[in-house]
């Protein structure tokens, strides 16, 4: 296949491009090369968490990526055959472990056989899916498209120490089906949980009342989790809005400047703000249905304006499967309808 090559700073100008290309890279086979890689940020390159995600698309396709250091502005990828297998990736820091997995889910989904994945990093830091959202949100909708993955916390990471482990089983996708996802159905259940490690009961308590105060339609849900084994201090409280066809989550993370009261006022307005709408999809799960939509069943969801991230995958996926695989339309009340094409001989 010919080569693909793709500039980094196109779009939101970060990591997205760099981990969807990979994935598309190793599915497809094809060549791919990234210059002026995070070219839209303060400290442009590859770091820690970003050159995890070249070395697991090299591995699982048992070829080498040129360029695949820190700081590197550009890398090829040649990638052989998706391989099947046991795997462990460690990002070396704090940086989000579920991105990575973002970037070898689809190759190991459509490969033939079954993998088991360990990765090791940050599990709850922000700019990243908490793994809660990954589990409660993301992974039902894949499985609903063909997929089967089944994702354990063995370990929270929390910023900046890092060190969760997180392992990941992977069935090769059954036959594939489209992703309906235009209304959100009738209210199932809304909870919430308080993660937190190292920091005694009095601030998750603190929280546990901010959130009745602030968001009552939560009643008594409210979960505290405390992760003792985690290598470092850490807080993040989540938010699960469930509905038939969907639950939605919603995450903010503690640190020593923020005030418990200002981040739970933040969150509650996230909440409200999407409950005010009529998407069943949020802006952060949006552009993560792109890439299994497209390699599995395709499908229609209707979503909030689109972000710079989800407009950038898009685009990428575009690159790779051609123009029109990922289509958007605006809809009524500021929401957005996204078309996905199947790609089956993706498989």
């Amino acid at each position: 296949m010919t080569l693909l090559t793709l500039d980094g700073r196109q779009g939101e100008g970060g990591g997205q491009i760099l981990r969807s290309g990979l994935a598309l890279s190793a599915v497809l086979g094809r060549p791919f090369e990234l210059t002026h890689i995070r070219g839209g940020r303060k400290r442009p390159g590859l770091k820690r968490q970003h050159l995890a995600c070249v070395r697991a698309a090299a591995e699982i396709t048992g070829s080498e990526a040129l360029g695949a250091s820190l700081d590197s502005d550009r890398i090829l990828l040649e990638p052989g055959p998706v391989r099947p297998g046991s795997y462990t990736f460690r990002v070396g820091s704090a940086g989000s472990c579920n991105l990575v997995l973002q970037t070898v889910l689809m190759p190991l989904l459509l490969a033939k056989g079954p993998s088991e994945v360990v990765l090791e990093g940050g599990t709850h830091n922000s700019m990243a899916p908490p793994t809660d959202a990954l589990s409660m949100s993301f992974l039902p909708l894949v499985e609903r498209m063909g997929g089967r993955v089944e994702l354990t916390l063995e370990r929270a990471g929390f910023f900046p120490a890092g060190g969760g482990r997180v392992r990941v089983r992977i069935e090769p996708a059954s036959t594939p089906q489209p992703l309906e996802l235009l209304q959100r159905g009738p209210d199932e259940k809304r909870s919430a949980v308080i993660d937190y490690a190292h920091l005694g009961e009095a601030i998750p308590r603190k929280q546990v009342r901010l959130l009745r105060t602030l968001l009552p339609l939560l009643g008594d849900n409210i979960e505290l989790r405390e992760h003792d084994t985690s290598p470092g201090p850490g807080n993040a409280i989540s938010i699960f809005l469930g509905f038939r066809n969907v639950c939605e989550v919603f995450t903010c993370f503690g640190a020593k400047s923020v005030p418990s009261r200002r981040l739970v006022a933040t969150l509650a307005k996230s909440v409200k703000r999407y409950l005010s709408s009529d998407a069943p999809v949020g802006s952060h799960l949006a552009d993560q249905l792109l890439l299994p939509m497209a390699l599995l069943g395709g499908g229609t969801f209707s979503t909030t304006q689109a972000t710079e991230h989800t407009t950038t995958n898009a685009d990428v996926i575009n690159a790779f499967l051609g123009e029109g695989t990922v289509s958007l339309e605006e809809e009524a009340h500021a929401l957005q309808r996204v078309h996905v094409k199947a790609v089956f001989d993706a498989r």
